[in-house]
């Protein structure tokens, strides 16, 4: 009875570790990414390069002083700073982000699926927000002014909105060293192929019309 007992003990622990255990931590000092090997072992999906090999360049990037282009639909642009900037981010679970939004622009509706991200304003006034996930889908939102961090948790939709006539620059950090977007109406409406416009009446509870004109805009 007591073997029995500690059996299932065991199981329990192991399967709570599953569900909730997060990235390995890695198991060197680092593991610079490397894309040229092409029979190499792959740690994160990449290869490492020999440490010995490794320099100053690896784990440096120039750049996130420099404003983005703004001058799109969206009046935004981000400048990421991962693993493919930063061959030396491979296995550390970090990676950040430099938004800029022009006046009234807009980072849209978005999750990123492998990663939280704590935003800080630099300049401007920005009104940001998350949706918790269902049955709730409680909107959640603040204004934010120059030096106001906000977190968005992992996987939830969320989004940054210029509020005011000058332009705002935010830093992001974020949990992951790729953390990958999903933008939501790029993804429903600009999918490749198309989803079937039939499902996304239903899905939206609107004339089909209004999908096939949705999906001509993505």
């Amino acid at each position: 009875m007591a073997s029995c007992f500690l059996l299932l003990l065991v199981l329990t622990t192991l399967s709570s570790s599953l569900v909730l255990g997060s990235d390995h931590k890695p198991l060197q000092d680092f593991c610079v990414a490397e894309t040229s090997s092409a029979d190499a072992v792959l740690v994160n999906g990449r290869a490492c390069k020999d440490a010995k090999q490794a320099d100053a360049e690896d784990f440096f990037f120039s750049g996130l002083h420099k404003q983005g282009n703004t001058s799109n639909r969206l009046g935004s642009s981000v400048t990421p700073v991962n693993v493919v900037q930063i061959p030396g981010l491979n296995t550390l679970g970090i990676s950040m982000v430099r938004v800029d939004y022009a006046p009234w622009g807009l980072n849209p509706p978005h999750t990123h699926p492998r990663a939280t991200e704590i935003l800080t304003v630099l300049e401007g006034t920005l009104y940001v927000g998350f949706v918790t996930s269902n049955p709730d889908n409680r909107l959640i939102t603040k204004t934010l002014q120059k030096g106001d961090v906000f977190v968005f948790p992992v996987g939830l939709v969320h989004f940054q909105y210029n509020v005011g006539s000058t332009n705002v620059v935010a830093i992001a950090a974020l949990s992951s060293q790729n953390p990958g977007v999903i933008t939501v109406a790029d993804a429903v409406f600009g999918s490749n192929p198309p989803i079937y416009a039939d499902v996304l009446s239903k899905a939206f509870q609107v004339d089909k019309k209004m999908v096939d004109y949705l999906q001509t805009q993505f």
